[in-house]
């Protein structure tokens, strides 16, 4: 979904709403050369910008925040008044955002991002916009898959990301369409992007802007008692750049007697040093999302999983594979067939998508299910909890020769998810080395970390059931 390159926009002039490909990961072009100075006009605001924050060039996720001195723990880092986050909120009597709510509405949850997207639009398109100071320092580009070439979304080589590339894909052509019916023949002061025709790659730019940015938030209190959910693009504080180990975190607050709520991102229960960069972590997301969304790969991410189809057949292979006799998965006894359906991998709308990888190492109800149906004692069986079942912790529930049957099944099944991969690893590095598009070496790097999770899989399974046998031997 590459498009035309950027024209260069100005305050004074007529901003196009056009997109490019992604030249570089860690340096991307910002909207305009020279940006207003972002600092200054979130203080200007009525924010706070802690002295020692400044904006700088990060060599692995881009532009970014470090501290140029020492900032001691607790301290607030950046705090922004509440009419600074840039939030869907339509003004009944403004005849544009008569028409873009519509047209929100017309965005499936869970593409949420393409919902603020289009207020990020349509600011951008206006002249005079009060949050362009922030927009301009917007990345002209991003490095998500849907602005892949089609030979590098191939070179993903993983079903399930490919899945929601060309969904995503094919929604953002859909809804070109029916943004075009929308604004087709409308008066000027109705057009909500100032007269001027929105594609595909210019979606695409919005939606990406806002998921590789944007925060979910408490909105307004709701009769209940609880909040709303509220995506919210934070300037500057979105500049934080992501880890597992961050050094910030963002609070909303509410002082005593104001009604308006303070966006604050502070430092966490330890110090920053001069140099270090600030971090907030995005979520404990595998790097399907990461790359989906962020547009980056995180090498060895502790919660990266691939996913299987839990199928009868398939599981058969791997159990005859991993040298198991008279598997039963295709055709489970009754009792058998009433814990699939408690695990939700049976009945009229199973869930038959399970991980292996991340935390768990194997997720429960596929543990649970392997080690029922390699098992014929149902009493046995009966004995214990699901929860137990489930559980990787749980030593052998159902015996020596079962759990070493299970965990043989799974190593089988790694055997034949790799297999699924077109190149090895070795190739994958090889291929680095030779010097690649962004787009092609974000693409290797996202494959070579599935296959590294299944790799690392069967590693800890085999040796699982080397303790197994070795316990069972001692005991005989």
């Amino acid at each position: 979904m590459a498009a035309a390159k950027l024209l260069i926009p100005t305050l004074s002039h007529f901003r196009p709403l056009t997109c490019a490909a992604a030249v570089s990961a860690t340096n991307p072009a910002r909207l305009v050369p020279h940006p207003p100075d972002l600092l200054k006009w979130i203080k200007r605001e009525g924010g706070f910008v802690h002295e020692a924050v400044t904006i700088t060039q990060d060599t692995t996720y881009g532009l970014g925040l470090v501290a140029s001195g020492g900032i001691p723990k607790g301290s607030d880092l950046i705090v922004l008044p509440e009419h600074v986050p840039l939030k869907f909120q339509s003004d009944k009597d403004d005849e544009a955002d008569s028409v873009l709510l519509p047209l929100s509405n017309r965005v499936p949850e869970e593409l949420w991002a393409m919902k603020l997207g289009l207020k990020l639009l349509q600011e951008r398109a206006k002249v005079g916009s009060f949050w362009w100071p922030y927009i301009s320092n917007l990345p002209e580009t991003y490095t998500v898959p849907i602005f892949f070439s089609g030979e590098d979304i191939k070179n993903l080589q993983y079903a399930p990301l490919l899945y929601q590339v060309n969904k995503r894909c094919r929604f953002l052509l859909e809804f070109e369409q029916e943004v075009k019916n929308v604004l087709k023949n409308l008066k000027p002061s109705e057009h909500p992007f100032g007269g001027q025709d929105v594609d595909a790659s210019s979606l695409g730019w919005a939606m990406s802007a806002v998921s590789s940015r944007a925060f979910r938030l408490y909105g307004k209190k709701l009769p209940n008692g609880t909040h709303s959910d509220i995506p919210m693009m934070l300037p500057l504080i979105d500049m934080c750049n992501h880890s597992f180990n961050p050094n910030a975190r963002i609070l909303q607050e509410q002082d005593a007697g104001n009604p308006k709520m303070l966006i604050k991102a502070g430092s966490s229960e330890r110090e920053i040093k001069q140099s270090d960069p600030l971090l907030l972590n995005y979520g404990c997301l595998s790097n399907d999302f990461f790359l989906l969304d962020y547009g980056f790969v995180i090498p060895s991410n502790p919660y990266d999983h691939i996913e299987l189809k839990y199928d009868g057949a398939l599981m058969d292979a791997a159990s005859m594979a991993a040298g198991v006799s008279s598997p039963n998965f295709s055709s489970p006894a009754p009792w058998q067939q009433e814990i699939l359906f408690q695990l939700n991998l049976d009945g009229e709308v199973p869930n038959l998508k399970v991980t292996i990888g991340g935390p768990e190492l194997v997720e429960g109800r596929l543990l649970a299910a392997l080690r029922v149906l390699l098992s014929n004692d149902r009493e046995m069986v009966q004995r214990y909890d699901l929860s137990v079942l489930k559980s990787l912790s749980a030593e052998g529930p159902l015996g020596v020769a079962n759990e070493v049957a299970a965990f043989r099944t799974i190593i089988a099944l790694c055997v034949i998810a790799l297999g699924h991969f077109p190149t090895k690893i070795m190739d994958d590095e090889s291929l680095l080395k030779q010097g690649v598009s962004v787009s092609t070496e974000l693409a290797i790097q996202f494959r070579m970390q599935k296959k590294s999770v299944i790799i690392d899989v069967m590693r800890d399974l085999t040796k699982r059931v080397k303790v197994l046998l070795s316990k069972e031997t001692t005991t005989a």
